[in-house]
């Protein structure tokens, strides 16, 4: 009385060669995309002087000196100093003597790059931190939102004047 019903099977499509083919493109968008994680320092270099220009002598008591050491240790004019209070006494340096400061940089052969680079971060946001509340004192805006000839008349104002020292020893950083 009861007859059984089969169902039709519709036959499942084949998968296994996706997966391949997933993977295939994946390792080439890999290789063949480009992920920058260098990082950088951006300097400018000073221009050549002009023939007819003497170099200017700077007095020592404006000249900071900031030295790392191999065990990454940070010394500010032969103290020890942590980078808050590297970045506080760039800042103080830069406002008493605007034109006329250098903060020189010495770092040894073993310092490892993160310590470098911190202590570079230290005395550029230093520079930031000045730039920008001058922005505000002046312009009631920050450094960023100012224009272009806003930003240069700032950048003259307070000059970044970094000076790297050479190398303790030969050979690169860790």
């Amino acid at each position: 009385m009861f007859r059984k019903r089969y169902r039709q099977q519709i036959p499942e499509l084949n998968t296994t060669s996706t997966a391949d083919i997933s993977f295939m493109l994946l390792i080439f968008f890999l290789v063949t995309s480009s992920m920058d994680t260098e990082k950088g320092l951006m300097r400018q270099m000073a221009p050549p002087p002009l023939e007819h220009e003497t170099p200017k002598d700077i007095n020592r008591n404006n000249v900071m000196q900031v030295k790392l050491d191999a065990q990454n240790q940070l010394s500010c004019d032969g103290k020890p100093v942590t980078l808050q209070q590297l970045a506080a006494e760039v800042r103080t340096l830069a406002m008493v003597n605007r034109t006329g400061h250098v903060v020189q940089i010495e770092a040894d052969a073993k310092t490892t790059y993160e310590a470098y680079f911190s202590m570079q971060d230290a005395i550029v946001g230093a520079y930031h931190t000045l730039r920008q509340e001058y922005a505000q004192k002046h312009y009631g805006c920050t450094y960023e939102t100012c224009n272009a000839e806003q930003r240069e008349m700032i950048n003259e104002y307070y000059p970044q004047r970094i000076s790297e020292g050479q190398i303790a020893q030969e050979g690169g950083a860790q």
